[in-house]
């Protein structure tokens, strides 16, 4: 393939320049004990970071806010001497490697609210819903609210302060910005409610507080989506013009590049064009593009091909994304499995190497 392809020309983004095109999916792994990421972690990321990937979001961190995650041990701290120190060890063996990383910040609000191994006490959401509808508490208080955005700075801080390249913010999939977003989980009378645009006023003011956290050319990445982990169908938007609206006041506040999860990269957004999440995102914003959703996997989607059992190969062609790179739609690829199954992917899509490790059901085990 060689350096030729889009995948592998450099860009640059705000404060950083990124060697090639390919990024590490953050993938929750709960491997942290106590929150505190360990030197088996660094090893993983480092890994990663050898074998070519351009740039690295980790797997979701906790903000210092009760309830950020509730109480699951295995996933890692971005708060706390012990935890920190862990970081640090992990920005310098990906940076020792070549690598540039990032971490994602997150809190899940009221995500996992039915999943049963959670006090309901204990979770805070928009409207004291769950994801799923069901009522589990009060509408957080605006002074609620402004401690998570308090939250989210500080961590971001901290990313800079530990030489972190830059810092993603979780605000899709269903968990707290995104459950503000959403109108299933946002029903709120207040400045904090209304239609899609007025639900982006929490997330705009997790933005503006994390640039003024840290420096004007630090980069801002925003992960978003349209489905979530408990409603496949749901959607923010339902046209151009109305995601238009939807990311104005984001772009407005200091995101410098957008993640744009979806479940098949390949696959419109909206009826009447081609383009997928990532490509009206920029088309709309002229802001830089994350696109993902299987890539490097034959068939399938994220669930299936992740939990159902496989024989063989599940690697595919990567020219549809080259393309797509190539046409300008996106900017980046975002990939997840593959890099699980093989730390050297990026580096043998590039020689051409036949020799690529296909992912199994069995590699599960490394989120673990």
């Amino acid at each position: 393939m060689g350096s030729s392809s889009p995948l592998f020309r450099p860009l640059e983004l705000p404060g950083l320049t990124l060697p090639n095109r390919i990024v590490m999916a953050p993938m929750t792994r709960e491997a942290s004990p106590g929150g505190v990421p360990g030197p088996d972690v660094a090893d993983y990321y480092a890994r990663r970071a050898a074998g070519g990937v351009g740039l690295i979001i980790t797997e979701a961190t906790d903000i210092d806010h009760p309830a950020s995650w509730g109480g699951r041990p295995g996933v890692p701290r971005f708060y706390g001497d012990d935890a920190l120190a862990g970081w640090a060890h992990v920005v310098d063996a990906v940076h020792g490697a070549g690598g540039r990383i990032v971490p994602q910040l997150w809190h899940i609000g009221a995500e996992r609210a039915v999943a049963g191994d959670l006090d309901p006490g204990t979770l805070i959401s928009p409207s004291g819903l769950a994801t799923t509808g069901e009522r589990i508490g009060e509408p957080m208080t605006e002074a609620q609210i402004a401690d998570v955005v308090a939250s989210f700075a500080r961590a971001a801080a901290d990313a800079r302060r530990l030489g972190f390249d830059g810092v993603e913010i979780q605000a899709g999939h269903g968990f707290l910005i995104d459950q503000f977003f959403w109108d299933g989980t946002n029903k709120r009378d207040d400045g904090y409610g209304g239609d899609f645009v007025q639900r982006t006023r929490f997330a705009t003011e997790v933005v503006a507080a994390v640039r003024a956290a840290t420096a004007p050319d630090f980069p801002i990445v925003m992960r978003l989506s349209q489905w979530k982990v408990a409603d496949f169908t749901a959607r923010l938007v339902t046209g151009p013009e109305e995601l238009d609206r939807f990311l104005a006041p984001l772009v407005t506040a200091g995101v410098d590049v957008f993640h744009c999860s979806t479940r098949r990269y390949w696959q419109p957004e909206f009826e009447g064009s081609e383009l997928n999440l990532a490509g009206w995102i920029k088309k709309l914003t002229g802001k830089p593009t994350m696109t993902v959703g299987n890539i490097g996997l034959a068939d399938g989607d994220f669930m299936t091909t992740f939990y159902a059992e496989r024989k063989g190969s599940l690697n595919a062609p990567v020219e549809p994304l080259e393309e797509m790179l190539e046409r300008g739609e996106a900017d980046l690829a975002v990939v997840g499995r593959v890099l699980l199954a093989d730390s050297q992917w990026p580096e043998k899509i590039r020689t051409g190497s036949a020799d690529l490790v296909p992912f199994r059901v069995e590699m599960a085990e490394l989120l673990n």
